[in-house]
Formats: structure tokens, C-alpha cells, sequence
């Protein structure tokens, strides 16, 4: 049996749990400002041009081969001529850099949760306790992480659906119908794009289902689309269930329907961020393996140990900095895929998106990335 080999719905928790996080939690002060109905519609845009980009990387992945991580695909695809060399070098380092602070601020963030739910805990110790718990895992590599990935999603569902059957019993609030402002409506678009965000796990689902392109297909489909639901579950009930809806969620949701929510939320948290973590630090080993050519071990140290100590250095300012700088690589990446998407259809026979991958859609999916940009600073 290929240690490597993933289930269609492991390779989708994978995707899933790279694009989970506290952006979710954000999503129902954001529909409120928007009405339920024209939010509805904005998050069906937002998951249809996530949905091509995604593909168009998976797409790429698969004709670069099964394994090959996205630097060596803009390194195939769109580098060229003597520029080739630097270029794959600077991304490289830009990348790493950038997904080391990502994975730092989640070490931080998930040990100031778990700090909120146990406060006796020196935060040094949550830390080492969330790092061990996200690191040991991704040690063991693809297979660990799939597995895990599908246990932490499907605890993630099962907290949600008790938050929303409590919801449920509580007298309903009206829903907001009212839309809001243009700018509010750029804002819940690019935070619905930012949720659906996954880049760098598609090659871990496409090396995952062994180049299968109807698995790669569905996994790709369901790893969104479990975001799409978790969205649409947690604003409806949130909205219905909170008589104020509040910035992160659990906050006016947990007085509307009891204060053990906050533990559930705090608990989704924790499991939002160590599912990222899975996915970024897995993501970003195979890509430390893929350009240095270092033993395993090397690559999962240089991925993942890195976050612990800048997060226990504290250097708050510099990660904040950087995950803000993360958000504009990945509109970077986003714009990058079509170019690069393009060259590999006219240099390597065959497509998985058919007409969807056509010019009119690659346009409308680097117009959508621009329009998250713009609504991420509004």
C-alpha cells in the first residue's frame, strides 16, 4: 500500500483545513452588513472563482507530475529564458519566509484561545502544548496529515451542527435583508475569498490521489465546498440566534444561545488553526524537500520550528506585519496561476476545466483576486 495514497475526502479535508479559519468567525458581522440574500450571492461568487483557481492550480500540479509543489510549477510554467533561475530562487525565499510568520502567528493565536479556556496555563506552555500537537503530526507526513485533517474537520462539523440545533431552539431574531453599501460588499467578498484560500495544499491533494484528475476533481470541489457550508451554517444561526451580531461571532452568538458556546468556539478555533497548520507547515516542507533536496526530517524541522521560536520570541509587530504581507502573496500567487495556467494549456495536451478554463473565465477569475485585494483594505 503507497503510504502517500489519500481518500478523495481526505485530500478534500486537507483543502478543507488549509482554508479554515478565524476568517469564518468574521463572515456573520460581515453578512449582516450586506443582508442575508445579497451575502448569499456575493459567497456563491466568491466559491465559483476560488473553485477556477483552485482547479487551474490543480490542473497545472497534475501536468507538472504528481509531488511537484507550486514554485517548481512557476518555475515550469511561467519563468522563463535567464530570468528562470533568480526568479524560482526569490519566490522560493519569499515564500518560506512568508509561510513561517503565517505559521508562527497561528502558534500564538491558538495558545491565546487555549489560554482563554484554561487560564492557569502559562502561555509559553500553550504554546509548546499546540506546537507539539500540530508538528508531531506533520512529521509523519501526507497519509498523517490526511488522516488527521478528516478526524479535526469532521470534529469541526459536529461542534458547529450542536451550536446550530441550540440556535434552533431559542426564539428568532429577523434576518438582516437589507444591503448594505458597495464597500461593505467588497469587504464580505474579499473575506469569502480569503476563506476559501488553499493554494498550497491542491498539490498535496493531486500527489495525495495519485494523479487521478476525477478524484482531483471532487477533492478539489468538497474541500471548498466544506468551507461554502460551515460559512453558510455558522451566519445563519448566528444571525438568527444573536440579539447583536459581533465582530468574531461566538462573542454575541454564545449570548444569544448560552456561554457554553464560547467554548465551542474557542474549541473550533483551536481546530481551525491547527488544521492550517497541518496544511501550511506539510505544504511548505515538501516544497523546502522539492528545491533543497534535504533528508525528511531537515525539511519538517526548517517548516515547522521556526514558528515555535518566533512565537515564543514575541515579535508580535513583525507577524502581524508579515500576515498582512501573506495576504497580499497570495493575490500575488492568485494572479500568477492564469499566466502560468495558460502556458501549460497550450504546452501539455489535455484539460481537467474544459470550457470553464477558457479566456473569458481566466479573466474573471484574475478580476475576482483583484477585487479581494481591494475589499481585504476597505
Amino acid at each position: 500500500m503507497n503510504k502517500k495514497r489519500l481518500t478523495v475526502w481526505e485530500a478534500a479535508c486537507i483543502i478543507t483545513g488549509y482554508g479554515i479559519g478565524g476568517g469564518v468567525l468574521a463572515m456573520p458581522y460581515l453578512a449582516a452588513k450586506n443582508g442575508v440574500w445579497l451575502a448569499l450571492l456575493i459567497l456563491a461568487a466568491a466559491f465559483a472563482a476560488s473553485w477556477l483557481l483552485h482547479m487551474m492550480i490543480a490542473e497545472v500540479a497534475y501536468k507538472c507530475g504528481a509531488g511537484t509543489q507550486i514554485v517548481s510549477v512557476f518555475s515550469r510554467f511561467l519563468f522563463r529564458g535567464k530570468a528562470k533561475l533568480p526568479l524560482t530562487i526569490a519566490f522560493f525565499a519569499l515564500m518560506a519566509v512568508v509561510l513561517v510568520t503565517n505559521l508562527a502567528a497561528y502558534v500564538a493565536g491558538a495558545a491565546e484561545v487555549i489560554v482563554g479556556i484554561f487560564p492557569a496555563l502559562p502561555a509559553v506552555v500553550a504554546k509548546l502544548v499546540f506546537y507539539v500537537a500540530a508538528a508531531s503530526v506533520v512529521l509523519f507526513g501526507l497519509k498523517a496529515v490526511g488522516v488527521s485533517e478528516k478526524i479535526a474537520v469532521t470534529a469541526i462539523f459536529i461542534l458547529i451542527g450542536a451550536l446550530a440545533i441550540s440556535s434552533l431552539l431559542v426564539p428568532p431574531k429577523p434576518l438582516p435583508v437589507r444591503p448594505g453599501l458597495a464597500a461593505d460588499a467588497l469587504s464580505y467578498f474579499g473575506m469569502a475569498m480569503f476563506s476559501f484560500s488553499a493554494f498550497f495544499s491542491i498539490p498535496q491533494a493531486v500527489e495525495g490521489l495519485e494523479g487521478d484528475a476525477n478524484k482531483i476533481k471532487k477533492a478539489v470541489f468538497w474541500g471548498l465546498m466544506n468551507n461554502f457550508i460551515l460559512i453558510v451554517v455558522i451566519s445563519l444561526c448566528a444571525l438568527a440566534a444573536s440579539d447583536e451580531v459581533t465582530e468574531v461571532v461566538m462573542t454575541g452568538w454564545s449570548r444569544g444561545i448560552g456561554a457554553w458556546a464560547q467554548v465551542a468556539g474557542g474549541a473550533f478555533t483551536v481546530l481551525a488553526m491547527i488544521t492550517t497548520y497541518w496544511s501550511i507547515s506539510l505544504a511548505l516542507g515538501d516544497i523546502v524537500k522539492e528545491q533543497l533536496k534535504l533528508d525528511h526530517r531537515l525539511c519538517w524541522l526548517f517548516a515547522t520550528l521556526p514558528s515555535l521560536i518566533l512565537s515564543l520570541l514575541g515579535v508580535g509587530g513583525f507577524i502581524d506585519f508579515l500576515e498582512v504581507a501573506g495576504g497580499a502573496i497570495a493575490i500575488i500567487v492568485a494572479v500568477m496561476v492564469v499566466p502560468a495556467y495558460r502556458n501549460a494549456r497550450r504546452e501539455v495536451e489535455g484539460t481537467m476545466l474544459g470550457r470553464y478554463g477558457g479566456g473569458v473565465f481566466q479573466i474573471l477569475t484574475v478580476l475576482a483576486y483583484v477585487l479581494m485585494g481591494v475589499g481585504s483594505v476597505i
